[in-house]
């Protein structure tokens, strides 16, 4: 293996490992900044070592013996410590590849659990926690995290910065809530495994078009909260919404790893015990009582999906209508731009591409690449193929998704080709 493959893949290592290891390394040092700082250690370390070692076996185990052994280093060293750290670092287990994945789906997820909550508390602003989420639980650089803010990258890393600072400094306990205390975060911690889900069902960035572990960890989570917050509809309704979506993950992709859109996707080949969970946690929200909120009422436009036998045999007035509750219970331009995709389902490709030119001057969607792509779609099927490429080829110079970028560079060549024709 080259140096440069090598360091690709423990760049996809670390994005699969990096929560885990700061979450761990959290409920040890009760800093989040200086569990990051010490993860990051962990990670030069294996930059400069694997390429002339070669990559462990347990590549998760290793960083965090390394990184434990860094924070123990660090607790030694400190002339600032009191007994109480060194109590942890003399009591502290090293894990060992052995032990690392008994471990793994135990302790370590709780850990998971509780730096969601410790991120989550209301000292932070909203804009604050879903940055932090985004670095701390999905792996994705500054960079990256700016383009979805659509703001400077140093914008973004200062607000990381001080979002780490404001925690040490107001002492946020690493711990899962109770009582009321729970119920003032839930929301908030909803919406970090909502995004964390997200960011593997669609990757921001690089050459794979989704991260199936942390689709697979976000859902886990999302598990482990339907057992805390058992009465809360929109937590079973979250967990439904993941279920279903996941039920589809093996069939995203083809067998060269490119991508493959819903209506294309091999429906036999569906995951149909994800999708019967899904559909009993989606009837336990509506049971509970409640107006639908906005994750109850994705996975029931999720779930008309699940249910449909062939691309044919989909409801598209019922999802329109869906996303008509959604845009009222939660009101955002993605909503309209997907309310547009399922009018032109149900109604026609000129009504949705109506309502999406009313869009076009939504200062949030400005840079986003699926407004484009939509569109492109749209006009595609109008038949206007030149006005559709142009669309296709902007949406492909706005992703950072490399095989999003081919699948929308190969659409606007057909476009090109039946516009010549």
């Amino acid at each position: 293996m080259t140096r440069s493959s090598t360091t690709g893949t423990i760049d996809a290592i670390w994005r699969m490992e990096s929560a885990k290891l700061i979450a761990s390394l959290t409920r040890m040092v009760r800093d989040v900044g200086l569990a990051e700082d010490l993860a990051q250690d962990a990670l030069v370390i294996a930059l400069e070592k694997w390429p002339e070692s070669g990559i462990p076996d347990n590549p998760g185990a290793w960083l965090m013996t390394t990184a434990k052994r860094r924070a123990i280093d660090l607790m030694r060293r400190s002339k600032r410590l009191d007994q109480k750290y060194e109590e942890i670092a003399k009591n502290t287990d090293l894990y060992t590849e052995e032990d690392m994945d008994r471990r793994l789906h135990g302790e370590i997820s709780d850990d998971l659990l509780r730096l969601i909550f410790m991120t989550c508390h209301p000292v932070l602003s909203q804009e604050a926690r879903v940055a932090l989420t985004l670095r701390l639980l999905c792996g994705l650089t500054t960079d990256e995290i700016a383009r979805s803010f659509l703001a400077a990258e140093a914008t973004i890393a200062q607000r990381i910065v001080r979002a780490k600072k404001t925690l040490s400094a107001s002492k946020v306990p690493f711990e899962i809530p109770v009582g009321e205390e729970l119920n003032k975060r839930l929301s908030a911690v909803l919406e970090v495994i909502y995004l964390m889900f997200n960011e593997g069902y669609s990757a921001t960035s690089g050459e794979q078009w989704f991260r199936p572990l942390l689709c697979q960890e976000a859902l886990r989570l999302g598990r482990m909260l339907a057992e805390i917050a058992a009465l809360e509809p929109e937590v079973h309704g979250l967990v439904a919404l993941m279920e279903l979506q996941s039920s589809r993950l093996k069939t995203r992709i083809n067998k060269d790893g490119a991508p493959v859109l819903l209506l294309d996707q091999n429906r036999g080949q569906w995951d149909h015990h994800l999708i019967r969970r899904g559909l009993a946690a989606l009837e336990r929200a509506r049971k509970l009582g409640r107006t639908l909120g906005p994750y109850s009422l994705q996975a029931a436009i999720s779930a008309c999906h699940a249910v449909a036998p062939t691309p044919e045999a989909t409801d598209w007035i019922r999802i329109a209508a869906l996303y008509e509750a959604l845009s009222r219970v939660s009101p955002s331009p993605v909503v309209e731009l997907n309310r547009a995709v399922a009018v032109s389902m149900a109604f026609g490709p000129e009504f949705g591409l109506q309502l999406l030119d009313e869009l076009m001057g939504e200062p949030a969607l400005r840079g986003y690449h699926l407004l484009p792509s939509v569109r492109g779609d749209l006009l595609m099927k109008l038949g206007r193929f030149d006005e559709a490429r142009t669309e296709l080829e902007r949406a492909a110079s706005m992703t950072r998704n490399v095989r999003e970028r081919e699948l929308l560079l190969g659409r606007a060549a057909v476009c090109r080709d039946k516009g010549r024709g």
